[in-house]
């Protein structure tokens, strides 16, 4: 019975280990001749991974030196009314979670080199990580550590593997992980950008998703952005608590219009607080081959950003059981893109491949 029992384990932790919040940066495309891809344009891409699927509903916007427009498209990429549909954004979540450190560092409420133990009530130790090495995945910490919550999860067919950890379980979990005094190399982390959620929740002294629901609200002045509650327009959404601890790393469902603003502001230098994250603080040499034929480079990472330095795209993407995302901005000329997909992020091409061609078109024709 033991042995059944750890082997059911194993298998429910390798199922898990392919689903993630931000597995999108990683992800491989099954389902067709990679070679192919990097030769196709936009369109040829946004049709393909939308052939003959009814459901499919891919939004695409861009924006041009402050201009913003979107296109909503459907089976065969069939241009659909202008409507405005939410999404879930899985890991976009995190560059807000960012954005808010900067403007709590701008307030003199914490440095990058702040460590955690200082803010969060953690068992007494030598060294645990500092908010530079989680923001950029430096820090040494896993992607996510196996709970017993997500076996439930499994046995009870709930999609998002994450549901029900809450904050004290993830900051019991600190505590128990052994680091070193070091930059590790560039391992993509939920776990990490959750705990940089936690040290934000002490900071402001209120729960995770009251203050970012305000910070969207309020001072990005975002209106259809908000911590995923169950209600919306969604369907076959990931479940959350209003306290689970992974909530910073993905617990966000957005809009086109909110998204695109999101990026304007990340352009426009409007909120002077933004512009640090987009800034080189750590060398990660991240780029995979794999990514590397699609276009996708990891170069160098910002706070809570990936920075593709040979074309000058700041980036990140998205990805849930049922959505994957993307968005990027090239500051200099002015130009961002923002794809939001219905999909999931292992469905045929994903909105990070469409997204880099985008992106690079749009930066030709400046």
């Amino acid at each position: 019975m033991v042995k059944v029992n750890r082997k059911i384990v194993k298998w429910i932790a390798i199922i898990i280990s392919t689903s993630s919040i931000g597995a999108g940066i990683f992800f491989c495309v099954v389902s067709y001749k990679m070679s192919l891809i990097p030769s196709m344009t936009f369109e040829e891409m946004l049709s393909y991974t939308t052939k003959n699927n009814d459901e499919a509903r891919i939004t695409v916007g861009t924006i041009k030196n402050g201009e913003m427009e979107f296109v909503v498209y459907g089976s065969n990429g069939e241009v659909l009314p202008s409507e405005e549909h939410e999404y879930e954004i899985g890991s976009l979540t995190k560059t807000f979670t960012t954005s808010l450190l900067c403007k709590a560092i701008d307030g003199g409420n914490i440095t990058l080199d702040s460590s955690i133990d200082d803010y969060l009530n953690l068992a007494p130790k030598e060294y645990y990580p500092t908010l530079r090495r989680l923001v950029t995945h430096t820090s040494g910490f896993k992607g996510y550590y196996f709970n017993g919550q997500m076996i439930s999860n499994f046995f009870k067919g709930e999609k998002n593997d994450f549901y029900g950890i809450s904050e004290e379980k993830l900051n019991e979990k600190i505590s128990k992980v052994a680091l070193k005094n070091k930059d590790y190399d560039f391992n993509y982390s939920n776990f990490g950008l959750s705990v940089v959620g936690s040290v934000l929740a002490e900071i402001y002294d209120t729960d995770y998703t009251t203050l970012m629901n305000s910070f969207i609200n309020n001072d990005l002045g975002l209106q259809n952005t908000k911590i995923s509650d169950g209600t919306g327009a969604i369907e076959e959404y990931w479940h959350w608590n209003a306290n689970d601890g992974y909530l910073p790393a993905g617990g966000l469902v957005s809009t086109i219009t909110d998204m695109m603003k999101y990026v304007q502001l990340q352009i426009s230098e409007e909120k002077q607080y933004l512009s640090q994250a987009h800034k080189t603080i750590a060398n990660i040499n991240a780029t995979s081959k794999r990514n590397e034929k699609m276009g996708i480079r990891m170069d160098e990472a910002g706070i809570g950003w990936l920075i593709d330095r040979e074309n000058n795209i700041v980036w990140h993407n998205g990805g849930t059981s049922n959505f994957n995302s993307y968005i990027a901005f090239d500051k200099e000329k002015q130009v961002g893109v923002v794809i939001l997909s219905n999909l999931s992020p292992s469905y045929r091409i994903p909105a990070t491949v469409m997204g880099v061609k985008l992106i690079k078109s749009l930066q030709g024709e400046v």
